[in-house]
């Protein structure tokens, strides 16, 4: 499954991440790394009267989980041995709330490929992160810059 070149990929080809159960230990450190202490994510009694009626993650949590599941595809799978740089995210939503306890897995599906002057391209990527009921929690498009094949046009 390692890729190498932008060439590598066709556009509607799938990867589906293992799965990761998010934690309150989760929601903590990022809690601390971020300097976000919302008392949605942190607070008990707090959350209880919410709309989600109890502590959820950060959305944003959510998509930092949902870049490390891509990891665990293989070092080279989502992103190429020719990688070159991260190029851009759009269309992020949060459509769903994410729980402590919810498991969570990354689908990702090649939407898009635009090849670029000087033997480089773009590829254009879905991503969809699930919990265990099948719920979209998050979703949002990116891009990546990598190499094409040498001698490719």
């Amino acid at each position: 499954m390692e890729k190498e070149y932008f060439e590598d990929y066709q556009i509607g080809e799938k990867f589906i991440s293992p799965g990761r159960t998010v934690t309150e230990a989760d929601i903590v450190m990022f809690s601390a790394l971020s300097g976000d202490w919302h008392p949605l994510h942190t607070d008990v009694e707090y959350a209880k009267n919410t709309l989600f009626g109890e502590r959820i993650a950060h959305g944003l949590l959510g998509m930092v989980i949902g870049s490390g599941l891509a990891f665990r595809l293989g070092a080279k799978a989502v992103l190429p041995k020719h990688f070159i740089a991260f190029y851009g995210m759009d269309r992020v939503r949060f459509t769903s709330p994410l729980k402590i306890g919810d498991t969570v897995h990354l689908e990702i599906e090649v939407i898009d490929m635009i090849p670029k002057e000087n033997g480089k391209g773009v590829l254009k990527f879905r991503a969809e992160l699930k919990n265990q009921r099948n719920e979209v929690v998050n979703v949002h498009e990116s891009r990546i810059l990598v190499s094409c094949r040498p001698g490719s046009k």
